[in-house]
């Protein structure tokens, strides 16, 4: 009797360099969530945040070696290649920011007053979280461009770039709506209609790039992203000048973090915040400018 089964699984999909990491993903993934919601316990925003970046990537890394696994990823219409290599940056942003999250505002040295018990789970967690980042940073090293290689566009340095800029947006909008006073002046909210700008923009691009449709567009895909960058840079120089200036400058603002500013809540520390990451992202799409004058797009992989 001839097997019909087979034939129809690629095995690759898990004992590959790529398969095996995803496998490590999946594995440490779900035993930080559990270690978390059985005993190490997770409260406020900063928690909720964390276990959400668990679950999800849990979820799609289950989904991504599914579909791998039994073909069914030839079925969808996206791009998977860009999926795959978008979704692992993503992750990796993800997991490394859930990995210091969750040891700052929840792990202690003392047993008072959570005791040992939670204290060990809570540590065994954020041992575990660094090695969910460590597995998605390495399917990212496995599955980057090499030199010379024909791949999808997102396994590219400015593809990479992209999702890195996208999620250093979010940071400067969390910033942002956190009493950061950017209203105040119409210097800043320019500044604030550059961060938008870009960071839709960057996710249309990424978009794009991912469902596999910009070979459909009436102009070269390719050459609009370069001349966005090139202008993504220019808008970004002018905030980096603009924000600094308008906050902390003594006729606008205040140089010097105010003594009864509150913890947690006080505008100088968010738009000190927001500085900070207007000076990366601008550094971030002048990489991204750089490298994009030496790659060249494929939507269909």
């Amino acid at each position: 009797m001839e097997s019909t089964g087979g034939p129809y699984l690629n095995t690759a999909a898990v004992t590959s360099p790529v398969g095996i990491a995803r496998l490590l993903q999946m594995t440490f993934g779900c035993t930080t969530f559990s270690l978390v919601a059985h005993r190490g316990g997770f409260s406020a925003a900063y928690g909720t945040f964390c276990m959400f970046v668990w679950t999800f990537c849990f979820a799609i890394t289950v989904f991504i070696i599914t579909c791998e696994f039994t073909h069914l990823h030839s079925c969808l219409s996206i791009s998977w290649g860009n999926f795959t290599a978008a979704f692992a940056m993503l992750a990796t942003l993800m997991s490394v920011t859930a990995a210091v999250i969750y040891p700052l505002y929840f792990v202690q040295l003392g047993c008072y007053p959570i005791g040992c018990e939670v204290r060990d789970f809570r540590i065994a967690a954020s041992v575990f979280a660094g090695l969910v980042f460590i597995a998605y940073a390495a399917e990212v090293f496995l599955t980057r461009a090499k030199p010379g290689q024909v791949t999808s566009y997102m396994a590219t340095v400015s593809g990479l770039l992209k999702i890195v800029q996208a999620f250093v947006a979010c940071i400067i909008f969390g910033a942002l709506v956190n009493d950061s006073q950017h209203d105040k002046y119409v210097a800043t909210q320019w500044c604030v209609a550059v961060y938008s700008f870009c960071f839709v923009v960057t996710v249309v691009v990424v978009a794009f790039s991912v469902t596999g449709k910009t070979a459909l567009l009436w102009f070269p895909f390719e050459r609009s992203v370069v001349i966005y960058t090139f202008g993504a840079v220019l808008l970004y120089v002018s905030a980096a000048v603009i924000w600094p200036v308008f906050c902390f400058d003594s006729k606008y603002g205040s140089p010097r973090r105010p003594d009864l500013c509150a913890k947690g809540r006080c505008p100088w520390d968010s738009q000190l915040v927001i500085a900070i990451f207007t000076y990366v992202n601008l550094l971030l799409y002048i990489v991204d400018l750089a490298y994009s004058q030496r790659i060249r797009f494929v939507s269909h992989l």
